[in-house]
C-alpha cells in the first residue's frame, strides 16, 4: 500500500507528556472508517486474556514484571502453562467481546514459575543514558494473548474489553527509544526502575483507538513471545488524550530500521524486470567432532544427496547467508538457530541450539552463523539412531535474521536429507559436495498497518518442487485515470449491453481493474440476465452428483495455496463443491471433468457462487470449452496439432528440437487447455488470461502458449525429454513470479496474430 503518514511540527522534547498541553499536536493519519487488514489470522480467532493480580501496588508491580519478561528458555513449559490457563473458551462465531456476557468479568490468572526480571541476564537490557522519549501519566490496563498480532480489528477488540473490563489497573512511566536497536521499557514512576522491557524488533504492530469511541485515549502495542508462536498485546490509557499520537509517532522513529534507509525506487537500485526482488544464497554444513579436538564437515552421499551423519558424536551446525542480487540489505544479527527431525515442521516442532558465533565472513561476501548441536538430546533422538540401508530422514534447519530496513525478522528455513550411521562405520567414496545450498527470492513490499509504512518480504523458496496453485497475491489498487475511464466505457455499455463498445477490447488487453472484474467478467460472458441459471443453480445443488467422489478429491487439491480455498470444511471449499456439483448434474453429457474446479475456484474469487456458476456455464457451453472434453478429447488433440503447426511457423528451432528429443504438445499443454492456465499460473497472470478469453474467445489459448514457448526458448533448447518435462513443471511457472515478467508475456501474446 502506499498510504504514508502525514506528520506534522511534532516536539521531540523528553520531557514529561504532561508538560506537553499546550503543545500543537498533529495526528498521525490512519484508516479510521476503512475495513482494517488482518494479515496474521482472523477477527474471530480464541484469545486468552491476562489481567495482573490483587493485592498491594508493589505487589502489583512485581506480578506485573513476571508476566510482561520473558522468561528463560528452560522455563517454557510454565510458560506454556500459564498461557493455558488464560484462554477463554469462545466459540469463535462472533467478535469476542459480543461473546462475554455483560456481567462477565476477567478473572486474575495466578502466576506459575516464571522467573523474576532481576534474575534474568539479557543482552538486549537499555542502557542508562539511551537515547529516549519518555511517557508519564499513563496507566497500564493488562495483556491479552493474540493469534493476529497485525490485526487492527483484534488489537482494538481486546483494548475495547480491557478498558471496559479492567479492576486493577497500575500507574506507569514509558520509555520509547529514538533508535531501532533500541528497547521499550514500563518504569515504575515513584521510583523510576524497570518493570519490563521490549527490544523494538519484538514489537509488531501499533494501534490506537478511534475517535469517538471510549478507547480514543487508550494505545496498544503487540510483542512476540521469546521468538516464537506466541504472541501479546499490552493496552495502556494515556491521561492526557492528545499524548497518544506523540507515543505513536515515538514508536514510528523507533521502527526505522536505518537511519540510511534507501527507497526502493532510488536511482541506484538495479532497472531490471525483478528489481523488487532480492536473492539469497543460503548454504548448510554439519561439522562433527573428529575426536582429535576438530570439527569436520560432514559428506554428502552422492547418490541419495543426503548428509551421512555418525550416531552419537556432537556436531555444529553453520549456516552461510550470501545476499547474490539488488542492493545489499545488511544483516544485523542472528537470533536464533533453530533445527528440528522431520519436513514440513510446525514452529513449534523447532529447538533452538546454542549460538557460538555470527558475523560477516573472512571475505566479507557472506554472513556466518554457527551454532552447537548435542545430538543425544530428547528431540533429537530420531536423527541419532543408526538408519536402515534403505530410508533416509529429513531434517529441517531454521535461522532467524535482523535485516536493516526490514520491520519483521527473517526466517530462512532449509530442509535436507540425512542418515545416520554407526560410529564406527568407515565413510568411504562417493561423496559430493559437504553442504547443501538452496537459493531464496525475497519480494519488497509496503504495508501502512502502522502510521509509517514499513518495509517486509515475501518469500519464495528455489527449489525442485513445483509452486502451489492458487500463487500471487493480486492488488485492487489502480490509478484513478484508469478507472475514471472504465467507469465511463460502463456507464454507456449498460445503456446497451447487447452492443460492446468499441474500445473495450483494447482496454482488456491492458487489463481489467481487479475491483472491476467480477461486474466485466459477468458483462463479456452475457451473464447481465441470467436469473434463470441463477434460479437453476439454486435447484441443482440439492441433487445427488454421480461424480461426488471425484469432486471431493479434487476440492482439496484446487488453489492450497490461497487462504479463501485452503481449509478443509471451509467457506471457500464448500462454495468451490457446490459449483462443481452442480455443473456436473447440469451438463450430463460432460459431467465433472478434472481441471474444472481450478476455473470455478478463479471466478469466485471474484463473483458470489450463482454469477460464477453462470459464467462457468457461458465459458463451457459459449466458449466451447466443454468441446475439449468430448468424444474421447478429440477436439484436444486436434488443438494439439494447430500448436504444433503454429510452432513449426513461429518457432521452427524449438519446433525442431521437440522433435528430437520426442517431446509432443499432449505432454506439457494439456494442462494449459484444460484449465485455460489457471492451475500452475500466479493469479495476476491467470485473471488476465480470463479477460481476454472472455472479450476475445478461446483463440487466446494459442497466443498465451506461444508467447510462453516463444519466451522459453533459449531454456528449452538445452534440455533433454525429461529435463523439458521438469522445466514446463517447475521452473516455466516460476519464471512469473515476478509480475513484471508476466506483463511483458501478456504483451507479447495481445501483439501476436494467430490465424
Amino acid at each position: 500500500m502506499d498510504d504514508k503518514a502525514s506528520v506534522g511540527k511534532i516536539s521531540v522534547s523528553s520531557d514529561s507528556v504532561s508538560t506537553l498541553n499546550s503543545e500543537d499536536f498533529v495526528l498521525v493519519s490512519r484508516q479510521g472508517d476503512e475495513t482494517p487488514s488482518t494479515n496474521n489470522g482472523s477477527d474471530d480467532e480464541k484469545t486468552g486474556l491476562k489481567i495482573i493480580g490483587n493485592g498491594s501496588e508493589q505487589q502489583l508491580q512485581k506480578e506485573l514484571a513476571d508476566v510482561l519478561m520473558d522468561p528463560p528458555m528452560d522455563d517454557q513449559p510454565a510458560d506454556k502453562e500459564l498461557v493455558e490457563r488464560s484462554q477463554l473458551d469462545g466459540e469463535g462465531d462472533g467478535p469476542l467481546s459480543n461473546q462475554l456476557s455483560a456481567s462477565s468479568t476477567i478473572n486474575p490468572v495466578p502466576l506459575v514459575g516464571l522467573q523474576k526480571p532481576e534474575m534474568r541476564s539479557s543482552p538486549f537490557t537499555p542502557a542508562a543514558d539511551e537515547d529516549s522519549v519518555v511517557f508519564s501519566k499513563l496507566t497500564y490496563l493488562g495483556c491479552a494473548s493474540v493469534n493476529a498480532p497485525r490485526s487492527e480489528v483484534e488489537a482494538l477488540r481486546m483494548m475495547s474489553i480491557l478498558r471496559s473490563q479492567c479492576q486493577i489497573s497500575l500507574d506507569v512511566t514509558l520509555s520509547v527509544p529514538n533508535v531501532s536497536e533500541g528497547t521499550v521499557r514500563l518504569l515504575d514512576p515513584q521510583t523510576n526502575t524497570e518493570i519490563a522491557n521490549y527490544p523494538i524488533y519484538k514489537i509488531l504492530f501499533c494501534v490506537r483507538g478511534h475517535d469517538g469511541t471510549p478507547e480514543s485515549d487508550c494505545f496498544a502495542f503487540t510483542e512476540s513471545h521469546y521468538n516464537a508462536e506466541l504472541f501479546r498485546i499490552h493496552v495502556f490509557r494515556c491521561e492526557i488524550q492528545e499524548a497518544v499520537s506523540r507515543i505513536l509517532y515515538s514508536f514510528a522513529t523507533a521502527f526505522r530500521r536505518s537511519a540510511k534507509q534507501t527507497p526502493l525506487s532510488a536511482s541506484a537500485a538495479p532497472q531490471t524486470p525483478d528489481s523488487d526482488i532480492f536473492t539469497f544464497s543460503v548454504s548448510l554444513e554439519i561439522k562433527e567432532d573428529d575426536g582429535k579436538g576438530y570439527f569436520s564437515a560432514v559428506p554428502k552421499e552422492k547418490d541419495r544427496q543426503c548428509f551421512k551423519l555418525r550416531q552419537g558424536t556432537d556436531k555444529k551446525i553453520v549456516i552461510y547467508v550470501q545476499q547474490t542480487t539488488n542492493k545489499e540489505l545488511a544483516i544485523e544479527r542472528c537470533f536464533g538457530l533453530l533445527l528440528s527431525p522431520g519436513k514440513d515442521v510446525r514452529n513449534s516442532d523447532m529447538h533452538l541450539l546454542d549460538l557460538e558465533s555470527m558475523g560477516k565472513s573472512s571475505d566479507g561476501k557472506s554472513y556466518v552463523i554457527t551454532g552447537s548441536w548435542n545430538p543425544k538430546s530428547l528431540p533429537f533422538q530420531v536423527v541419532n539412531e543408526e538408519t536402515p540401508k534403505d530410508k533416509v530422514l529429513f531434517m529441517t534447519t531454521a535461522v532467524d535474521l535482523v535485516i536493516t530496513e526490514v520491520q519483521e525478522p527473517v526466517r530462512f528455513l532449509i530442509e535436507t536429507k540425512v542418515r545416520v550411521c554407526s560410529p564406527n562405520e568407515r565413510l568411504f567414496w562417493p561423496f559430493s559436495k559437504r553442504s547443501t545450498t538452496e537459493n531464496f527470492f525475497l519480494k519488497l513490499k509496503q504495508h501502512s498497518h502502522f502510521c509509517y509504512p514499513f518495509l517486509c518480504f515475501l518469500f519464495i523458496k528455489d527449489n525442485d518442487e513445483p509452486l502451489l496453485s492458487g500463487f500471487g497475491d493480486v492488488s485492487k489498487e489502480c490509478a484513478g485515470k484508469i478507472l475514471e475511464t472504465w467507469g465511463e466505457l460502463l456507464s454507456k455499455w449498460h445503456l446497451n449491453l447487447s452492443v460492446r463498445p468499441k474500445q473495450l477490447s483494447s482496454l482488456v488487453r491492458s487489463g481489467v481493474p481487479e475491483a472491476l472484474r467480477g461486474e466485466v467478467w459477468q458483462l463479456l460472458a452475457g451473464c447481465h440476465n441470467n436469473d434463470h441459471l441463477v434460479e437453476k443453480y439454486r435447484i441443482l445443488i440439492t441433487k445427488e452428483s454421480p461424480q461426488d467422489s471425484a469432486i471431493t478429491r479434487d476440492i482439496n487439491r484446487t488453489f492450497p495455496a490461497h487462504d479463501y480455498f485452503k481449509d478443509t470444511g471451509g467457506d471457500g471449499q464448500d462454495s468451490l463443491y457446490k459449483i462443481c456439483k452442480a455443473y456436473s448434474v447440469y451438463d450430463e453429457e460432460i459431467g465433472y471433468c478434472q481441471g474444472q474446479s481450478f476455473l470455478a475456484a478463479v471466478l469466485l474469487l471474484h463473483m458470489p457462487e450463482e454469477q460464477a456458476f453462470s459464467v462457468l456455464v457461458k465459458i463451457m457451453f459459449d466458449y466451447g470449452l466443454r468441446e475439449l472434453f468430448k468424444q474421447n478429447f478429440e477436439d484436444l488433440h486436434c488443438k494439439f496439432y494447430q500448436l504444433e503447426r503454429l510452432m513449426q511457423e513461429y518457432i521452427p528451432d524449438l519446433y525442431n528440437h521437440f522433435l528430437d528429443i520426442s517431446l509432443e504438445a499432449h505432454m506439457y499443454a494439456s494442462q494449459w487447455f484444460l484449465t485455460l492456465f489457471t492451475a500452475k499460473f500466479p493469479l495476476y497472470m491467470v485473471f488476465h488470461i480470463i479477460d481476454l478469453l472472455l472479450c476475445e474467445g478461446i483463440s487466446v489459448i494459442f497466443n498465451v502458449a506461444l508467447g510462453l514457448l516463444k519466451t522459453s526458448k533459449d531454456d528449452l533448447l538445452l534440455t533433454d525429454f525429461e529435463g523439458a518435462l521438469k522445466f514446463f513443471r517447475v521452473q516455466l511457472p516460476k519464471r512469473y513470479r515476478s509480475e513484471e515478467n508476466a506483463k511483458k508475456l501478456m504483451e507479447l501474446a495481445c501483439s501476436m496474430k494467430v490465424e
